[in-house]
């Protein structure tokens, strides 16, 4: 082949077209160095560096991490000129391979992954005295890649082993090359991006600084919408190795995922430049499916683990709960609608949706501020309320139950009060209501059966109206004149004109030099006693429209009573089977609400030493009255 390769001059450095003749067309020998071109780099070029060392040369000064890079694609990028341009300089020249020299280089022992030679030192002939030993030589750290690349070892040499072992000049066996293993692409996986979906099952802190070990900090996360919660780490394609012949080892590439079949209800998967993630759609409490792995968020938690010490400790919640498992004894549960799968033992409180039973409570207790209370199994030693609602039963034994609207189908034992109270069946009860019926009704062992129809009676609560509202009248009079006296105080020049500049220096509105903010400090010491006087008559106002505030929530509660006051109360008992009282249990409007009491004052109320109205005593027949009628039917 021609070793008169193609020198492109000084201002053509960069981009210079290479020569066309023979396999090495595509390298460019330059006064600063040998130069591959970048667009043809891999096969092609192997194919040209063959040809150079096959051809009896070799490279001088060889930038190995850039020739295996230009060749094989292998290692750090390639540099660049400082235009952008990609600067592909393999080596500082292309010289003529002494054969004399090469005789010097031995063969190399190739073995599974790896080739070994056997440095010892080496004797050029001499001509003065050719049956002499010779003279002393070295090898050549270049010249050896060249006569490797010959020997079919064309990657992976280890040339600083190579360098240290020719400088040592000692007899030694080397390791120079090594098969390059692949490194098998990674499965694609799902990485957490949030904190928030963590439960935090650490006592929980009170305001005093102490514990609640019967809480725990953050049970069930909540989450806001827009929150990244997992983010998938795309696979790996892995890299590809070498053998020493140059020949590629492929990669297995790791495996896919589907980031979608994570996202449950209330999330959504968002691509980006930034990568793939599982994203909240709205603000709920956040679960995982343990059989799917499925995360959700909604409005609802929804639990299977049951209520104890040790899964979830009492809970205080910002919105509904549905739970599967079981509530313990005294473990709470606090939040809006209440689902429950399993018995119940422990507290329910709502605070204004449903309570839901759909098995048993026993010996705990259900609470609704504003909203029903069902329990489609038996409630059992319990206490159930309902501020404003209704309250639905099967069967009750030994409860207390109080609420607005009350239906039991059969009671056994138990103190019920309301303002209406339907019983299918009541056995040795204590039952009292506005407006009650019984269908059947009797004694149970030592227990007595009792029927109370509750109707108001003391003061009149349009006295107590009439007085709310002449002390309303007063408040409104005495706010009057402190309004009068504020605006008094307001419209005097100085004090009006130091009012609208200090708003504007509070709002930023204006700046003051040095000597304007003397004035105006000058200007609030003038103004300041009718200020103070400003301040006291704002207090007196605010104070007496606070006044007012709770008096028309008195006054409203009042008419309400009135209201209340004039219904019908009325009784009926349909069959009577067995010693039944029946009797009138009178209230006071201005008291309240005579349901809204303590569990301990409706069986002292129900059961203790009465004094109202005798209705009805027998042990046959049936029984109505009704206050409109003002006698028995």
């Amino acid at each position: 082949m021609s070793t008169d390769f193609a020198a492109a001059p000084p201002a053509q450095a960069q981009g210079a077209r290479f020569a066309s003749a023979g396999p090495e067309h595509c390298i460019a020998k330059r006064p600063d160095g040998v130069y591959a071109d970048p667009a043809v780099l891999g096969t092609t070029l192997v194919a040209a560096i063959d040809s150079i060392f096959r051809g009896g040369h070799y490279l001088a000064g060889v930038d190995y991490p850039v020739f295996l890079k230009a060749l094989f694609d292998h290692g750090p990028a390639l540099p660049k000129s400082a235009d952008g341009e990609t600067r592909v300089r393999i080596a500082d020249d292309i010289l003529p391979f002494d054969p004399a020299r090469r005789e010097l280089y031995r063969a190399v022992k190739i073995d599974k992954g790896y080739a070994e030679y056997y440095f010892e030192p080496v004797w050029l002939p001499d001509a003065a005295d050719p049956d002499g030993p010779g003279l002393p030589a070295r090898l050549d750290p270049d010249e050896l890649v060249a006569d490797m690349w010959i020997k079919g070892i064309r990657f992976g040499l280890e040339l600083d082993a190579i360098r240290a072992a020719i400088a040592s000049n000692k007899a030694d066996r080397v390791t120079v090359a090594r098969r390059l293993e692949p490194v098998q692409g990674q499965d694609a996986r799902i990485a957490e991006v949030s904190d928030d979906i963590h439960r935090n099952d650490a006592p929980r802190e009170l305001a005093n600084g102490r514990l609640d070990l019967n809480s725990f900090q953050n049970r069930f996360p909540q989450i806001q919408p827009g929150v990244r919660l997992l983010q998938k780490i795309p696979l790996s394609a892995g890299t590809q190795g070498f053998e020493m012949n140059g020949t590629p080892l492929p990669a297995k590439p790791g495996d896919d995922l589907d980031l979608g079949a994570y996202a449950g209800p209330g999330t959504k998967v968002e691509k980006g430049r930034d990568g793939e993630f599982l994203v909240s759609q709205q603000t709920g409490f956040l679960t995982v499916e343990s059989s799917t792995s499925k995360i959700s968020v909604d409005d609802k938690i929804v639990s299977r683990d049951g209520v104890s010490a040790k899964t979830t400790g009492n809970l205080q919640l910002s919105g509904d709960y549905e739970e599967f498992g079981e509530v313990q004894e005294k473990r709470v549960i606090e939040g809006e609608s209440i689902t429950v799968h399993g018995d119940v033992f422990g507290v329910l409180a709502s605070r204004g949706g449903k309570i839901l039973l759909h098995a048993n409570l026993v010996g705990g207790s259900a609470h609704n501020k504003k909203g029903d209370i069902r329990v489609f199994g038996v409630a059992s030693g319990a206490i159930l309320h309902a501020d404003d609602g209704a309250i639905v039963l099967d069967r009750a034994e030994n409860c207390v139950v109080s609420g607005t609207r009350i239906t039991i189908a059969h009671a056994v034992n138990c103190e019920i009060i309301g303002d209406e109270v339907n019983i299918g069946q009541a056995e040795g009860s204590a039952i009292a209501g506005r407006r009650v019926t019984i269908e059947c009704a009797m004694p149970r062992k030592q227990g007595e059966m009792l029927v109370y129809v509750l109707r108001p009676e003391g003061a009149k609560v349009e006295e107590i109206i009439a007085a709310i509202g002449a002390r309303l009248a007063q408040f409104g009079a005495l706010a009057a004149r402190q309004k009068a006296q504020m605006a008094t105080l307001t419209a005097q020049p100085e004090v009006r004109s130091y009012l609208l500049l200090a708003s504007r220096v509070r709002k930023n509105e204006i700046s003051l030099t040095p000597e304007q903010a003397r004035q105006f400090q000058r200007m609030a010491q003038d103004v300041a006693p009718v200020l103070k006087a400003i301040g006291e008559v704002s207090g007196k106002i605010k104070q007496l429209e606070a006044d007012q505030e709770e008096g028309r929530k008195v006054l409203a509660d009042l008419e309400r009573q009135r209201q209340d006051a004039s219904c019908v109360s009325a009784v009926t008992v349909r069959q009577v089977q067995g010693d039944t009282l029946v009797r009138v249990l009178g209230f006071s409007p201005a008291a309240g609400t005579p349901y809204i009491i303590a569990p301990r004052e409706i069986k002292a109320r129900l059961r203790g030493p009465q004094n109202g109205e005798g209705l009805f005593a027998g042990g046959t027949g049936g029984f109505a009255w009704s206050s409109e009628q003002g006698g028995a039917a």
